[in-house]
């Protein structure tokens, strides 16, 4: 995904070099695919969860990059409080834990260019995301021996920053949209293997991914979002994450004003085993969740430029080697074009 808007009369080109108009937004609708991968960096799947949070990978017109070229600038917050119950344990830190109980605020702001390609089908655009964790984290932990690991741990620090190099859109007509994108989470967050509350996990994340949007004309949408995750290993705990499948949906109805409302849905599957000592004592330690709930948002003119608020509200109700909790977010976005 990468932060846009479709603007006011954009032509393409149809078949055969026709063109036809996109989408004019009703009550100043603002057609924006959210920056990518606003998903806290927690504790990996070393800590049972990997980066993404169930839900939360999918936003409002996710399949769209715009053809006008300028900027947009959002602030996304996540606020998610779960726990890992059970006798099996888990593995976090390169320790093992019986248990994890967990709450992070997670903030993004992300900034976003989108190229003077045209207006013709393909349009392309490049972002960064810089984000700042908050961590609040209790765990039972059996430590290996020579290393002290506390049973609670705290603290805000910067996470990982994230990379987009190039995300393209296709536009196959007036209402139905993709994008295809490889966003590149960089080790640059706060990673201490005897802490843990870390907010950076110490490792690369690529994840290629595409949306389809599909808009009704009427203020709302359809849209699906679906990525995969694959991590380098954390030199410092010798532990590496399996490759993780994401697939996000989000369904909105416009209710008149720039106002909306829906439901976003999530499914997170890990799809290989762990790799390292402490995955191995627990057979790889695949993980999954699923969680559903409602979003609300408003679109419309702010100053100069345009704006969309939303908020979402995802609980999760079945989940394997993974936290089980409840999900929230609140975006504000801004398009400069």
């Amino acid at each position: 995904m990468i932060c846009s808007r479709a603007g006011n009369r954009g032509f393409l080109p149809g078949p055969g070099g026709a063109a036809f108009t996109m989408l004019k937004p009703r009550s100043g609708r603002l057609l924006l695919l959210l920056c990518l991968g606003v998903s806290p960096s927690l504790f990996a799947a070393e800590g049972g969860v990997g980066r993404p949070i169930t839900g939360q990978q999918v936003f409002a017109n996710a399949g769209i990059v715009p053809p006008e070229p300028g900027w947009v600038m959002s602030l996304t917050s996540i606020w998610y409080d779960g726990s890992l119950k059970g006798s099996d344990g888990a593995p976090i830190s390169g320790a093992i834990s019986g248990g994890i109980d967990m709450k992070v605020s997670y903030t993004m702001a992300n900034f976003t260019h989108v190229w003077n390609t045209g207006k013709g089908r393909w349009n392309f655009a490049s972002a960064m995301g810089l984000p700042v964790q908050y961590t609040d984290i209790k765990a039972s932990i059996t430590g290996p021996r020579g290393r002290t690991l506390g049973d609670s741990d705290s603290g805000t620090q910067f996470a990982d920053a994230l990379i987009t190099p190039l995300a393209a859109g296709y536009h196959f007509d007036e209402l139905n949209h993709l994008s295809l994108s490889l966003p590149i989470y960089v080790p640059t967050g706060a990673y201490n293997k005897d802490r843990l509350a870390n907010p950076g996990q110490n490792n690369y994340t690529f994840m290629p991914t595409v949306a389809f949007t599909h808009l009704d004309g009427k203020g709302g949408e359809f849209t699906l979002s679906s990525g995969l995750e694959f991590y380098t290993e954390n030199d410092a705990t010798d532990y590496r994450n399996g490759n993780i499948f994401t697939l996000d949906a989000l369904w909105t109805h416009g209710l008149g004003n720039g106002w909306n409302a829906g439901l976003a849905a999530g499914y997170v599957q890990q799809l290989t085993d762990d790799k390292g000592q402490t995955a191995d004592v627990f057979n790889g330690y695949r993980g999954r969740s699923v969680g559903a709930g409602p979003v609300i948002g408003w679109a419309g003119k702010f100053a100069d430029a345009q704006a969309n608020i939303s908020a979402r509200w995802v609980p999760e109700f079945d989940t394997k080697n993974r936290p089980e909790g409840d999900g929230f977010s609140v975006n504000l976005t801004l398009a400069f074009f």
